[in-house]
């Protein structure tokens, strides 16, 4: 009897020692802490190897997050301040680890949960919104930890199905608001300061890093976009931080961006390699990001040009997805090209085109983006440059004129070089058109084209195109379109809308 009990104890404790590496394995490790503050609410998101058991309170300008079985990653590092968020400590208690946030007193606090998409990491977001913004949220407070392996749920937090920017929707109905009022919004352009904190890029032969040329040219561009009445600019990073890629443009649609720029400098095994380039995304990246959108639930929830796809069958979202995409890209390329062009006026670039690559930054379905490579940060007579503020300078003064020249070329309607156009030209947008015109008002909807008139009135100059045979195209004589347009010379540059004179 003895030796059999001994043996079942054997068997026991045999079981117990086989199973609790398993157990152990249930609890997920807590990776990284991200923060990003925004003019609406500051976010605060926790990245771990699995689905966390949790519990959440907010008293007396913190936030506690308890997270069972859950341990840091040895790399983990505490967030710097920004926004209504104040820093973050964390202890042991017991077999539990306990994160404190401090924030804001006044904040107010939305969570919800994400499954891992595309290669990321779990995830617990963490929104604060001033004590007048996210009214709709109460503190989200999680029940009483489970044993379970699946994450608790927090009551008053909306499902990852239901998550949308919050801003998009807003942005959209003051669109339309601007395009009726023929209003004088700002655009925006969202600048990306490439790599940052850990991530140092490339090195020069004389030492220099790519992370700080990146920033000092970012900000520079910031600073004349922000001079130049009509436009506003927003940096992805104003500081030597680290910012994962994909969100990077994510930030651009949290800002509602009408253009996403990211600033980088080559480098080349060879330090003779040279030239700046310019570079969008390409039709295979395209291509794939549509699948993941398409796919993923939390993308389909989101708003693409101010709708979401999340009501839409599989046929009608591809089709919506892909008529966004498909202007994002056009537009894309064109601004990509006025860069390029300002870019040579700099010295040689290295392909003489606008290149092609599935980047990661580039892949917002509905934010033009480009990517700029200022020089070869590899070559020692670029690098040299590179270091040099004056050079700086005018690398931004030659992104500004690109983009300046896209927004002159085609204004988005609403804004103030919507206006500008109108007095330049004496055109009529198509959103001061009355119903009696036989057109319908021009909606600010970003998936529609950004015409500043009805075809019947205007027309924007393409490649290849004459004065002569755009005059022949609508029936009037070239001095006719001359003359409407206060043109004196007898060409014309691809890009410019003209006026089309009635008979």
């Amino acid at each position: 009897m003895r030796a059999n009990l001994n043996k079942l104890g054997g068997f026991v404790a045999a079981a117990i020692l086989a199973t609790a590496p398993l157990c152990a394995a249930r609890a997920a490790d807590l990776k990284a802490a991200r923060v990003w503050a925004g003019p609406e609410y500051t976010r605060v998101v926790l990245d771990a190897t699995g689905p966390l058991r949790y519990t959440i309170s907010q008293k007396d300008g913190q936030v506690v997050v308890d997270l069972s079985g859950s341990r840091l990653a040895h790399d983990f590092s505490d967030p710097a301040a920004q926004g209504l968020y104040r820093g973050m400590s964390h202890a042991r208690i017991g077999d539990n680890l306990q994160l404190t946030a401090r924030v804001a007193p006044a904040s107010r606090l939305k969570t919800f949960e994400l499954k891992p998409a595309s290669g990321s990491n779990y995830r617990l977001v963490l929104d604060l919104y001033p004590a007048s913004e996210g009214a709709d949220a109460g503190v989200a407070s999680a029940p009483a930890a489970t044993p379970k392996a699946v994450p608790a749920k927090v009551a008053a937090v909306p499902a990852p199905a239901q998550y949308s920017n919050p801003t998009h929707s807003r942005r959209v109905a003051a669109e339309h608001a601007a395009a009726l009022l023929n209003g004088q919004r700002q655009v925006v352009v969202a600048i990306d300061a490439g790599h940052g904190g850990r991530d140092p890029g490339s090195h020069g032969p004389g030492g220099t890093l790519e992370k700080n040329v990146t920033l000092a040219v970012a900000r520079e561009l910031a600073a004349q976009i922000n001079r130049q009445p009509g436009m506003k600019a927003v940096l992805t990073r104003s500081s030597d931080f680290f910012i994962p890629l994909a969100q990077r443009y994510r930030i651009a649609r949290e800002h509602n961006a009408d253009l996403f720029v990211s600033i980088h400098a080559d480098a080349f095994t060879r330090d003779d390699a040279m030239g700046s380039s310019v570079w969008v995304l390409s039709p295979r990246g395209k291509t794939s990001e549509a699948a993941r959108w398409l796919a993923d639930r939390e993308n389909r929830a989101d708003l693409i040009g101010g709708t979401t796809l999340d009501d839409k069958d599989d046929s009608l979202a591809k089709v919506l997805l892909d008529m966004q995409q498909g202007w994002a890209m056009q537009a894309s390329d064109v601004v990509a090209g006025n860069v390029l062009k300002a870019l040579s006026q700099l010295g040689p670039t290295h392909r003489g085109y606008v290149e092609r690559a599935n980047f990661v930054v580039l892949r917002s379905p509905d934010v033009p983006s480009i990517l700029v490579e200022t020089a070869f940060i590899s070559n020692p007579a670029e690098e040299r440059k590179l270091r040099d503020p004056s050079h700086q300078k005018r690398l931004a003064e030659a992104v500004m004129g690109g983009v300046r020249n896209y927004f002159e070329s085609t204004p988005p309607p609403g804004t103030w070089f919507a206006a500008q156009a109108v007095r330049r030209n004496g055109v009529q947008l198509a959103s001061d058109a009355g119903p009696s015109d036989g057109e319908a008002v021009a909606s600010a909807d970003r998936s529609a084209p950004r015409a500043q008139a009805s075809a019947r009135d205007v027309h924007k100059v393409g490649r290849g195109e004459s004065l002569s045979s755009i005059a022949k195209q609508y029936g009037v004589s070239v001095g006719a379109l001359k003359n409407a347009n206060q043109i004196n010379s007898n060409t014309v540059r691809a890009g410019t809308t003209l006026t089309i004179p009635a008979g």
